[in-house]
């Protein structure tokens, strides 16, 4: 009989025991004769055995074998004429090295279409050649250089794309709204609960195989695009059979070392979840709705809550990194090929911004000529991430022509933050403040895929399934003052100490289908695209609010109680009763909303080359449905549905000329749609520590459409340099922005808004250069760049000042300078990123037009900074060494108000500012083969 253990033992062995336990493995690479370039995705298999695999990114392979003696070796690559040696010494350790002919009469008889792995810098640039449409990308070969740790960093280095919040992606200036992202050809969640955006920090780099961003319209892709669609491909049928595992860690110079503080209560554990410590919000619904009003009800609720509100010191001594991944291929003489990837990678790591300034400008004092705060402060901010994610790929090619996928991933994101606060609210007291909170934020997504190419046809297929949600179980503030006493802080009211719950959570279903079919009419030989999509998307987004409030007329609380000590001396077990402090729930529905969208689409497009023209055009029509359930009455349930709906048509052209193999023109029209989100559209309001502030949604938004042109020029010297400079245009009609709006004189709202019609229009040069025409061998050079400029109109009689669009940067700069030794095994890159000062929170002119009276809430800006990074790398056969820094110069991080006084003075007066430090680690990798 076998038991479980004897299953567990057998099936570990033929996982990852057999796949090494062959007696030889011969090694070898293969290039071009001509070029000396190496060949990636040369099939290379021994004769007259299963024993076959692929050339990687590097042009190098490794074959596992268990026969003796010498065996037959044949190479075949697509395109060139296949080679074959005999004699082979499997024993032999040296490398082998096939050099292959380009095949010109099969060049010139027929025309074949080949797929070239992306996981290279050579297989990038080709699919960007090869592309019918302007894009860019980075793949995992230059991911390993950078040893960028998260698809945020990594994204960083492709042309016109810059960071904000360490997470969310601008292209060519545009704010994160206007991007769209799939992951494994499937449309993924907005992670975040207040905008429409994806969170690039939640997946590491090791889940990577490439991304790519394409930048003109298409129709088979989405229409709601126009900054980037942002591809993002995890890893599929491996190369070579191993088990790797890596060990890193790090220091920041702001976090480590030095006093961390968090709550005691409600911490995360190791691997970044609630550590249970915080209350099931269906225990304190069942226990409001029983005992509401009654002693009863507050000894129960306070049975359910933590009321620990302590904070504890502690001396971080390092970020970890931890890295498992595991690669196995099978190959068989009839083609067939199964590929199975699977990886688990975690994370810890710390954060302090400490004396950071957090204040807010109001219009400019004109009679006495100085700024006018509405609130001022300084916060110290401690946080805890801690990331886990897991990659499950099966792919398995029945021939040649059948590829089945099976992608898998999962990633989680736990955030532990507390922030305190000293300072000037914006009715002029003084503040004394405080925030706990965890919040987790776990993305899985899942595709099933298949690609079939035939002699003149070709058929893809997507079913997807993906899954976001954000967990905020136990916000606790703590807002102090001295509104009833100046000069002594306390409490002032019974909503100043209070504890929130919210959840949301979004599902989308997906399926994709593309049909290619290549027609032969004489001397044309046009392509036609046929495609058709749907996808169907629900949101839920629930909160609940208490406060711990208390009789205002008998108590037995201590006398003087709102001017005790919070921590230490009022927020202690002895002071929760009915007759001291009792949480008490404010009721607001209103915040709560549902969301469903049903979207399909479907596209007719050609594809006609014409000598050395090739002309791309097509039409997609998309029909969108949202509708957004929201509640009238804050007191109880009470929904009801509003529908938005949306049908249209959207061109595009792609016209590109081939001068030679080399040099490459290109010329694209498209039309996009900018759509609202179901937050954007909502009566919802949350509060936001950070900014001191509401946030809330607008139900009067409407889509923004836009008009773009892209002209680019592409240089490939070789198959791994590239030279390109692009010019592109952009019109909006309606577009929509990020603003805030001052009410009852004082406090800020934040919220969405249409602008009536903006411009965005720029320049990228981009450039990737071997260095050995100038006696630098194994050294290159990769730079990009782009110079941005974006104007907002406004309607007539509108009291706006001119100015650029919300979130544009006016230039970028990504450089970095590479060196790659594969003799030594030995590796290292200098980078460099900067972006101009941009608009993250428009102003608003309030008062007359034209007007005395007419005064301005400035527009706000994240200033330019330098980021300086260096990394090396040293790999010893099997083990692999890795030291970095990163933000060597450590620039502080700026965000101002603009202004300008009567007689038109810059003012800059500074709303936020702090150190984010330097950070300094290493990895530790070893490879079982």
């Amino acid at each position: 009989m076998i038991t479980k253990q004897r299953l567990f033992v057998l099936l570990f062995y033929l996982f990852t025991v057999l796949p090494f336990s062959f007696a030889a493995i011969i090694k070898g690479v293969v290039i071009d004769k001509v070029t000396q370039e190496p060949l990636v995705g040369a099939t290379v298999q021994i004769l007259s055995s299963s024993a076959a695999t692929i050339t990687n990114m590097d042009g190098q392979f490794e074959l596992n074998t268990d026969k003796k003696g010498s065996v037959s070796i044949e190479v075949r690559y697509l395109g060139y004429r296949s080679e074959r040696l005999d004699g082979i010494n499997v024993q032999s350790k040296d490398l082998i090295e096939f050099k292959l002919e380009q095949d010109e009469h099969l060049l010139d008889e027929v025309s074949v279409t080949a797929h070239q792995p992306r996981s290279s810098d050579i297989g990038m640039l080709t699919a960007q050649r090869n592309s019918l449409v302007v894009q860019s990308g980075v793949s995992a070969q230059q991911i390993k250089r950078t040893q960028d740790s998260d698809a945020s960093e990594v994204i960083r280095r492709i042309p016109g794309i810059s960071i904000i919040d360490d997470k969310f992606v601008m292209v060519r200036g545009l704010s994160q709204r206007y991007n769209n992202v799939w992951i494994n050809q499937g449309a993924v969640p907005s992670s975040e609960a207040d905008s429409r955006a994806f969170s690039f920090d939640i997946i590491p780099s090791s889940q990577l195989d490439n991304m790519v961003i394409v930048k003109s319209a298409a129709p088979q892709y989405p229409a709601d695009f126009t900054g980037g669609f942002i591809q993002i491909t995890t890893k599929s049928i491996p190369e070579s059979n191993s088990l790797s595992i890596s060990l890193g860690s790090s220091i920041n110079s702001e976090a480590h070392y030095k006093n961390f503080y968090s709550s005691k209560s409600g911490k995360t554990d190791f691997l970044g979840f609630d550590s249970s410590l915080r209350p099931l919000q269906n225990g304190i619904h069942t226990a409001m709705n029983t005992f509401e009003g009654y002693p009863e009800a507050i000894d129960l609720l306070n049975n359910k809550l933590n009321n620990d509100w302590q904070v504890k010191k502690r001396t971080p001594v390092g970020d970890m990194k931890f890295n498992l991944a595991y690669n196995r291929a099978w190959q068989w003489n009839n083609g067939e090929e199964l590929g199975l990837l699977a990886s688990a990678n975690y994370s810890n790591s710390y954060k302090a911004y400490r004396n950071m300034e957090n204040s807010l400008f109001g219009s400019y004092d004109e009679v006495n000529n100085h700024p006018v705060y509405l609130r001022q402060s300084t916060d110290n901010q401690f946080t805890n991430d801690v990331k886990m994610g897991f990659l499950l790929n099966l792919a398995f090619r029945l021939n040649p022509t059948h590829l089945f996928e099976f992608k898998n991933s999962f990633n989680q994101l736990g955030k532990n933050r507390y922030t305190t606060r000293e300072g000037y609210d914006a009715q002029s007291n003084q503040e004394q403040s405080m925030e706990y909170y965890y919040s987790a934020r776990s993305i899985y997504n899942t595709q099933f895929t298949g690609k079939h190419d035939f002699k003149e046809n070709s058929l893809d297929w997507t079913v997807g399934y993906a899954f976001a949600n954000r967990n905020l179980p136990d916000r606790k503030r703590i807002l102090l003052n001295d509104e009833l006493e100046q000069g002594k802080i306390g409490l002032t009211s019974g909503s100043d100490i209070s504890r929130e719950f919210t959840y949301l959570v979004e599902h989308i279903g997906s399926l994709n289908i593309n049909y290619d079919h290549q027609f032969h009419w004489g001397n044309l030989n046009p392509l036609m695209k046929v495609g058709v999509y749907g996808e169907y998307r629900t949101r839920k987004y629930d909160t609940r609010l208490f406060y711990f409030n208390w009789n205002y007329g008998e108590n037995t609380l201590p006398q003087g109680f709102r001017y005790l000590p919070i921590l230490e001396e009022l927020l202690i077990p002895s002071n929760y009763a009915y007759d001291k402090f009792y949480l008490q729930e404010q009721v607001n529905k209103i915040n709560d909303y549902k969301g469903n969208n049903t979207h399909m689409a479907g596209y007719l497009a050609w594809n006609v080359p014409i000598q050395k023209f090739t002309l791309f055009a097509g039409v997609r029509y998309e029909y969108n449905r949202m509708e957004l359930i929201s509640n009238t009455k804050a007191h109880e349930k009470s929904e009801i549905s509003t529908y938005y709906t949306y049908r249209d048509f959207f061109p595009s052209a792609n016209l590109s000329y081939d001068f030679n193999d080399k040099h490459q023109l290109r010329l694209a029209y498209g039309r996009t749609v900018n759509r609202p989100e179901f937050r954007e559209l909502s009566s919802s309001v949350f509060y936001d520590f950070e900014l001191a502030s509401n946030v809330q949604g607008n139900s009067e938004l409407k889509p923004a459409y836009i008009h773009n042109l892209d002209l680019r020029y592409e240089y490939y010297p070789s198959s791994a340099e590239l030279v390109s400079l692009s010019l592109f245009y952009k019109h909006f009609s309606n577009p929509i922005e990020w603003t805030y709006t001052v009410n009852g004189g004082t406090n800020l709202t934040y919220s969405y808004a249409n602008a009536h019609a903006a411009k965005n229009y720029g320049i990228e040069l981009e450039f990737r250069k071997n260095l050995d025409f100038i006696g630098l061998p194994n050294f290159s050079l990769n730079f990009n760049g782009a110079l941005i400029k974006s104007n907002v109109d406004f309607e007539k009689g509108s009291k706006e000042k001119n100015r650029a669009m919300q979130g544009q940067s006016p230039y970028l700069i990504n450089t970095g300078l590479f060196y790659n030794n594969p003799d030594w095994g030995f590796n290292a890159a200098i980078l460099y990123n900067r972006i101009g000062k941009r608009i993250v929170g428009v102003g608003r002119s309030v008062g007359t037009v034209g007007g005395e009276n007419t005064s301005d809430i400035p527009n706000s800006y994240e200033m330019p900074r330098n980021s300086l990074d260096l990394t090396l790398g040293k790999q010893f056969k099997s083990w692999e060494f890795k030291v970095y820094a990163k933000d060597i110069i450590a620039d502080k991080v700026i965000f101002k108000q603009i202004d300008e006084n009567k007689d038109k003075n810059r003012m800059d007066e500074i709303t936020k500012s702090y150190k984010p430090g330097r950070s300094f680690g290493f990895s530790i990798g070893y490879a079982f083969k």
